[in-house]
């Protein structure tokens, strides 16, 4: 049984993509980040949990 409330993960633009592959800028994208030092709030999933491994040299991951 999963419980009632699911952990958030807040995730902030710490690093530029520029001179990053297209492929981490277009994963940026997809977790709704834009711009520098922008935060975005998503809930943990395993998907998630994936794109934030292939950009974690660029963001900053917080539990909250």
């Amino acid at each position: 049984m999963k419980s009632d409330k699911a952990k958030k993960l807040r995730i902030t633009l710490k690093k530029s993509p520029i001179g990053y592959l297209k492929n981490q800028k277009l994963t940026l994208r997809a977790l709704g980040i834009r711009r520098m030092h922008q935060t975005v709030e998503h809930t943990e999933t395993p998907q998630i949990r994936g794109m934030i491994f292939k950009v974690n040299h660029l963001v900053e991951v917080e539990e909250i």
